[in-house]
């Protein structure tokens, strides 16, 4: 996961580098870097996010509370943790958070 993280670090930063170089462009050329860098910034984010999760979830493990929603402590269900190892509450509290 960090060997993901950091090639989709470098690949922003080449492509931004190779976008903003001079040339003959229209409105819609310089459009497409802005859309593509957006792009490449959420998949950076999720990525962060993800791997933020995952530690959190090893953490757990560590003190003995994996398996337990961080919020109420409530048991999260084996399928819920089979689907998502990280998940960090119950599929009634993940509903309600959002």
């Amino acid at each position: 996961m960090r060997d993901l993280l950091k090639r989709q670090e470098t690949a922003v930063r080449e492509d931004h580098e190779a976008e903003t170089g001079d040339g003959p462009w229209d409105f819609g050329d310089q459009a497409q870097p802005l859309a593509a860098d957006a792009t490449d910034e959420n998949v950076e984010v999720t990525l962060r996010d993800r791997l933020d999760a995952i530690e959190r979830a090893l953490g757990r493990l560590d003190d003995g509370t994996y398996g337990r929603s961080v919020r109420s402590g409530a048991l999260i269900p084996d399928q819920r943790l089979e689907a998502d190892p990280a998940a960090e509450l119950t599929v009634e509290e993940a509903r309600a958070s959002r």
